[in-house]
C-alpha cells in the first residue's frame, strides 16, 4: 500500500524501530533526527528519549533523570537536542553526546504570572540568526524569544481567534527565509510571524495542526495533523498530497491515535509519532 501522490509517495516500514526487552512507549508526542539520521524518540514513558539509528536499531536512550513530560523535539545543525516538557514547564537542551547543558524554565514550577515563560509550554525552533523560539500554549497563549544563550528577549500572543492571538501556541517552527510558523491547534490554522513577532499572514482549513517540518532543500513544510491526517504543501500554500482523514484505523499507514511529531530524515524518509495511543510511531519511506 502507498500513501501519499506524485513525487511525495510513500510506503510504511512495518515494525520499524526495536527496543530492549520489557522496554515500552506511551504516547510518542515527537520525533526528530540528526544530521547522522539518528532517529530521536520523544515519548511519554519511563525511557523518554531514545535513540535509533534509521534502520531501526536501538543505539542509546537518554534523559531518564531529567526528561519527565514529553512534548515537542527540535534538532539544531550542531545536533543539539531541545526537549521542551509541557508539565515540567521547562526545556532542556543537550548536546549531541547527551550531556544536559542548558535549562530553560524552572522544572515543576509555572510562570507566576499569566504570559511569563512558562506555562505548559510546547515545542522550540532556532532562527537563522541563532535565536531561539519557544511556544508557550497550555497554560499561555505564547510565542517567546530568546537569544542563542538563553535570555528573553521579548514574547507576543494572547488568547483569541484573531491575527496574533492564540487559542493553543502548539508548535513554532521557522523556514528558511526566517519567518516563524506558529500552529494555533485549536484554530485549526497556522498563522505566520516575522521573527519580532508582527503577523504576516495564516494558513486555515487545517485539521488542528500538530507539528510542522520544513524540507531544508525544497520550499516544502509537511505537517502532522491531530485529526488522523499528514498533509505535505508547498510554502507559498499549495496542497501536495495528504493522506489519513478523520476515521481512526490500526492499519499501517493509517493513525490509530492522532499524529502529534513529524521530521524527515536526509533520504527523505518521514518519521510520525502519535498521541492519544500507545507506542504509535511509523517511518514512511518516501518512493524515488
Amino acid at each position: 500500500m502507498t500513501f501519499g501522490s506524485g513525487t511525495h509517495t510513500y510506503t510504511v516500514a512495518e515494525g520499524w524501530g526495536t527496543l530492549p526487552d520489557g522496554w515500552t512507549y506511551g504516547w510518542i508526542p515527537a520525533v526528530a533526527c540528526d544530521s547522522h539520521d539518528r532517529v530521536f524518540v520523544y515519548s511519554r514513558s519511563e525511557h523518554p528519549l531514545v535513540v535509533f539509528d534509521r534502520d531501526g536499531h536501538f543505539l542509546e536512550s537518554w534523559g531518564e533523570d531529567v526528561l519527565k513530560d514529553a512534548h515537542g523535539i527540535y534538532i539544531d545543525a550542531n545536533d543539539n537536542v531541545y526537549c521542551t516538557e509541557r508539565e515540567t514547564h521547562c526545556m532542556f537542551k543537550f548536546n549531541r553526546h547527551g550531556k544536559l547543558v542548558m535549562t530553560l524554565g524552572t522544572p515543576g514550577q509555572p510562570a507566576a504570572r499569566d504570559g511569563d515563560p512558562f506555562n505548559k509550554p510546547t515545542d522550540l525552533a532556532i532562527a537563522s540568526t541563532g535565536e531561539l523560539f519557544i511556544s508557550d500554549g497550555y497554560g499561555n497563549a505564547r510565542v517567546h524569544k530568546y537569544t542563542p544563550d538563553g535570555r528573553l528577549i521579548t514574547s507576543w500572543g494572547e488568547r483569541g481567534t484573531g491575527p496574533g492571538q492564540f487559542a493553543l501556541s502548539h508548535c513554532v517552527r521557522v523556514d528558511r527565509h526566517d519567518r516563524v510558523w506558529v500552529c494555533d491547534r485549536t484554530n485549526d490554522r497556522i498563522q505566520i510571524f516575522d521573527t519580532d513577532g508582527n503577523f504576516l499572514n495564516e494558513r486555515t482549513g487545517l485539521r488542528k495542526p500538530d507539528t510542522i517540518y520544513f524540507d531544508p532543500n525544497e520550499e516544502i513544510v509537511y505537517i502532522a495533523e491531530l485529526e488522523q491526517q499528514v498533509s505535505i504543501y508547498t510554502l507559498d500554500g499549495t496542497l501536495i498530497t495528504k493522506w489519513g482523514g478523520a476515521e481512526k484505523s490500526e492499519t499501517p499507514g493509517r493513525f490509530l491515535g492522532c499524529p502529534h511529531g513529524i521530521w524527515m530524515d536526509s533520504r527523505g524518509d518521514l518519521y510520525v509519532g502519535e498521541v492519544q495511543a500507545d507506542g504509535r510511531l511509523q517511518k514512511f519511506i518516501r518512493q524515488r
